[in-house]
């Protein structure tokens, strides 16, 4: 499984909190590529509920990680 921010740009908006059954659901009608379904399908599917992108690929960028607000120059 392997992540990018364009194939994870698919699933901004998905409906979250979501199982692994949903996010393949939502991919598939959205018409993300192929790849985003086989990396959902490769999750372990324990019945979770993901909240976030960010339970899905754990590297996945936030805000947190720009420095929008730097006040340095």
């Amino acid at each position: 499984m392997y992540w990018t921010l364009e194939l994870a740009s698919y699933l901004s908006d998905a409906p979250w909190p979501a199982n692994k059954d949903e996010l393949i659901d939502y991919a598939i009608r959205a018409g993300a590529p192929l790849e985003v379904v086989e990396n959902l399908q490769s999750i372990e599917d324990e019945g979770e509920i993901n909240e976030s992108m960010e339970e899905i690929w754990p590297d996945y960028p936030t805000d947190e990680d720009y420095l929008w607000n730097e006040d340095e120059y």
